[in-house]
């Protein structure tokens, strides 16, 4: 749980590239076939693991330029290791307390960015990121697809939405996911362009829809950097009129770690979306640092329970999130959507633990458009 609560931290915090290991082996594994690891986070009071074989490997190897400590130590270790520069002869970059908070994670990345070691400064590009004028080109013409995968009821089957997803059908390597994508185009100040292009699509989507009688709502994802601009909120509402849909037809996700000191230019957006009508969501929600306080005062409808509770739904500690999860979203008045349903256990224990709605490759994998209009119309032939 601490790893993968790591691995998504990371990723929230635009790190392009998250390798994560089980075990010692899959670590070694991971160094030999990288050219390149910026940093490893390993818990050197993990009994599992031979640390003097692991470093023994990591100094050997001479492709891994720093090491973190990631451990609950004692207070008298974790000083003795803080003195440290070096472990086995690689850069020593600091301790990452379990269980961390988001700013010492920030302080470790930005220690890193200053360090003199080659990476720095290096173009995008090298660092494994797309090339600027592919996104561009893709961008221009036309190549990010909206994909859509539904969202259900649980209890009856019945279909709650449609969260929208980007795929980029690329002329060369096929088509890519967010992973492979999101972080070039964040790199590059593309993220607006990007989402417009989708939200375009989505409107048209669904005003198709609309026309043959099917009612259906879209969630989009959002960063706080998108929030801040000051017409972000004046453009959806001037897409909705365009298309003639209501505002309620449009939830925007935005993920709980991104919600941390939040600018008042974003709040203005999120209460402008509000106002409009537009339902506001916490994505990957038990995963960040957000307080309740916050979580009371603004205008949030739904909570987006992150996948790593579910996919091992018989842990006792995962159980006792999700129950207060359904709880808290009860007192708040907010739906709980629960992401990552896989199987068919999964689905049954998370009704049993009163959840309500959800989505997962289980219940339905995302489709491009034309298979989504296509799926939508055999639910309504088969009702």
């Amino acid at each position: 749980m601490q790893r993968s609560v790591l691995v998504k931290g990371l990723l929230n915090l635009q790190v392009a590239c998250v390798l994560s290991a089980e075990n010692a082996m899959q670590a070694v594994d991971h160094i030999f076939c990288q050219e390149v690891i910026d940093i490893i986070f390993f818990d050197l009071g993990d009994g599992s693991i031979n640390n003097l074989d692991f470093l023994s490997v990591v100094r050997e190897q001479g492709n891994v330029r720093t090491l973190v400590v990631y451990s609950e130590l004692p207070l008298a270790l974790r000083r003795s290791v803080e003195k440290m520069s070096t472990l086995s002869s690689t850069r020593l970059l600091g301790v990452l307390d379990k269980p961390f908070q988001l700013k010492a994670l920030q302080k470790i990345l930005c220690d890193f960015k200053s360090l003199d070691c080659s990476a720095v400064g290096q173009p995008l590009a090298a660092l494994g990121l797309i090339p600027h004028p592919q996104v561009l080109k893709g961008l221009m013409a036309g190549e990010f697809q909206a994909w859509y995968q539904p969202k259900f009821n649980l209890h009856d089957g019945r279909l709650f939405g449609a969260e929208v997803l980007v795929r980029w059908n690329h002329p060369h390597r096929g088509l890519l996911l967010p992973r492979d994508l999101l972080a070039a185009v964040v790199a590059y100040d593309l993220i607006d362009e990007m989402f417009k292009q989708l939200l375009d699509q989505g409107l048209e989507f669904m005003s198709r829809l609309r026309g043959q009688g099917l009612d259906l709502g879209l969630a989009f994802n959002l960063t706080v950097s998108q929030l801040v601009s000051s017409d972000f909120a004046e453009h959806v509402i001037q897409r909705l009129h365009q298309y003639e849909m209501p505002g309620d037809a449009l939830t925007f996700e935005v993920t709980e770690n991104g919600l941390q000191d939040l600018p008042a230019s974003a709040l203005d957006s999120l209460l402008h979306l509000h106002q409009a009508g537009c339902s506001l969501s916490i994505d990957d929600f038990g995963v960040g640092f957000f307080s309740l306080r916050q979580l009371a005062h603004l205008p949030f409808d739904q909570l987006k329970l992150d996948g790593a509770f579910v996919r091992d739904v018989d842990d006792l500690g995962n159980r006792a999130v999700i129950s207060s999860s359904v709880a808290l979203a009860r007192e708040l008045r907010m739906d709980l959507v629960v992401e990552g349903i896989e199987n068919g256990h999964t689905l049954n224990t998370l009704i049993d633990l009163g959840c309500s709605f959800g989505q997962g490759f289980h219940l339905a994998l995302p489709m491009t458009a034309v298979d989504f209009a296509v799926w939508l119309q055999c639910r309504v032939s088969v009702v």
